[in-house]
């Protein structure tokens, strides 16, 4: 059947206003299934609202019997199976069968062009309003459509002058050629606006430098570019005013790289005053110094081993805190050298949990990671152990008793993932921006020992081996730190994913 491939919706209807036939477009318009409205009063389609005036107008349409555009000039609304109102646009056209009256309804979801015309709208109510210019030109023949006030202000043409005038005609250094180009982009959607420098003519011949702002609308199904255009006159003068005093330029440049070089002495020499790191593992070093004088007598070695242990574990802190500190003079001087190697991650994994099992507190557990046998990586290992030593020690040192840490390996595209998971603290939301700064400490761990700097290094490392650590934290939850190490070798991909 003809109605069946054409895209409006055809609704028949007889004198007594039931639906004797609808075509696909109609029932999919209307969201009915084929044959669903055959039978069905018209006023079905029709919101409530409207019912009572739609049958006398259309008793009075079927005694007139001539064909028309219905309720012209009104905004005439349809309404869907599931009681969604739409706008539409409907041709009525009489025929009788057999002497028997009938309306063939032409109908048109013009959803998507009232959409339009309210964007068109838009555009046009901040035309009047707008200090720049704005401009509507076809997108084929770039004749312009309309011109804001501020536009034809600036120009020294009336919209009756531009009206006749395409894009080229203020554009002396713009071809159609170049348009097209300009524009392709925007007709097959790679982008969404285009922006570029150019020159417009005004209509006594003079010239001024613009800055184009150019995206793609519709005007019902008609395509047109809308260009906002910013007069930048003020700011090429002020550019050619910043390159006649580069010299003042430079020479303020060199002032404040001689500052930063006198802010980095001073920052040097901030790391020779952070004694009260030191203070207080000192003082247990002392203490326990003093009081194995006391305990001379075999019996008492378990006493005399207990502060021995103490101090160890204070020497090694404050050794740990000046590797730390050395590090970051390294870093910053650019005195690194990194070896890149071989090695299991199954060795290196055992002798960081072995090391960090010394700083366990009462109850915690480090998980091992599954199906690490096998895997090889080509990485700095010396560097990869001090990283994830940090991250376990600090799971350890920010969690509490009775609570475990889960090491898991993975692969991520083309890389190997290593995740930290601690059921500690959590990192506050305002200071998780910060956490890689250096001298950083979150505000929920302030009264516990730390430097602040042991993040701020393994940032810096991973960086420049092109390899990364990131986290996620929620309060009261816990933490996960990842590491993320290139992968080099194909074999490891396979053993990793199985």
């Amino acid at each position: 059947m003809f109605s069946e491939v054409i895209s409006e919706g055809i609704v028949i209807v007889n004198a007594q206003q039931q639906i004797t036939a609808s075509n696909k477009a109609a029932n999919k318009m209307f969201d009915y299934r084929e044959g669903e409205l055959i039978g069905k009063p018209l006023n079905i389609l029709i919101p409530q609202r409207a019912k009572h005036k739609h049958g006398k107008l259309a008793d009075k349409f079927m005694g007139e019997g001539k064909a028309r555009q219905m309720g012209k000039g009104l905004d005439l609304v349809g309404i869907r199976k599931g009681g969604e109102e739409f706008p539409l646009e409907i041709s009525l056209n009489p025929f009788k069968i057999q002497e028997k009256q009938y309306v063939l309804a032409l109908i048109m979801d013009i959803t998507e062009k009232k959409k339009a015309e309210q964007t068109i709208d838009y555009w046009f109510q901040i035309f009047d309003e707008s200090l720049n210019e704005i401009y509507v030109f076809d997108a084929e023949s770039f004749i312009f459509i309309n011109v804001n006030r501020g536009a034809q202000m600036n120009l020294g043409y009336n919209m009756q002058d531009l009206g006749k005038m395409s894009v080229t005609d203020i554009k002396p250094e713009v071809t159609k050629e170049m348009l097209e180009r300009l524009i392709s982009p925007l007709l097959s959607g790679r982008k969404e606006k285009v922006i570029f420098e150019t020159i417009h003519k005004r209509k006594d011949g003079s010239l001024y430098p613009v800055e184009v702002h150019l995206q793609l609308s519709f005007i019902g199904k008609r395509r047109v570019c809308v260009a906002i255009v910013l007069d930048i006159t003020e700011r090429k003068n002020y550019t050619q005013q910043l390159e006649n005093t580069v010299e003042e330029r430079t020479q303020q440049l060199r002032e404040a790289l001689q500052a930063e070089k006198k802010l980095n002495e001073l920052k040097t020499k901030f790391l020779s005053l952070v004694s009260h790191e030191f203070k207080t593992p000192l003082s247990s070093i002392l203490t326990s110094t003093s009081l194995l004088k006391k305990y001379t007598t075999s019996e008492q070695q378990d006493k005399r081993d207990k502060h021995i242990t103490t101090i160890k574990s204070k020497v090694k802190y404050l050794d740990n805190i000046l590797t730390d500190f050395l590090s970051i003079e390294r870093l910053d001087l650019g005195k690194v050298n990194y070896s890149m190697t071989s090695f299991p991650l199954s060795k290196l994994i055992n002798e960081v949990v072995y090391d960090a099992n010394m700083l366990l507190k009462e109850g915690q557990r480090i998980h091992y990671p599954r199906d690490i046998d096998g895997i090889v990586v080509e990485f700095d290992e010396k560097i990869m152990g001090l990283a994830l030593s940090n991250l376990v020690h600090n799971a350890i040192k920010y969690s509490p008793e009775h609570s475990d840490i889960e090491l898991k390996v993975s692969q991520e595209n083309d890389q190997l993932k290593i995740d930290i998971v601690d059921n500690g603290f959590g990192i506050p939301p305002e200071d998780q921006p910060f956490i890689f700064d250096r001298y950083f400490r979150a505000t929920n761990v302030l009264t516990v020992q730390g430097t602040g700097i042991g993040l701020n290094i393994v940032r810096q490392h991973m960086n420049n081996l092109n390899a990364n650590v990131t986290f996620k934290s929620e309060m009261g939850t816990g933490s996960t730190f990842t590491l993320f190490i290139p992968i080099n070798n194909k074999e490891n991909e396979k053993n990793i994913t199985g």
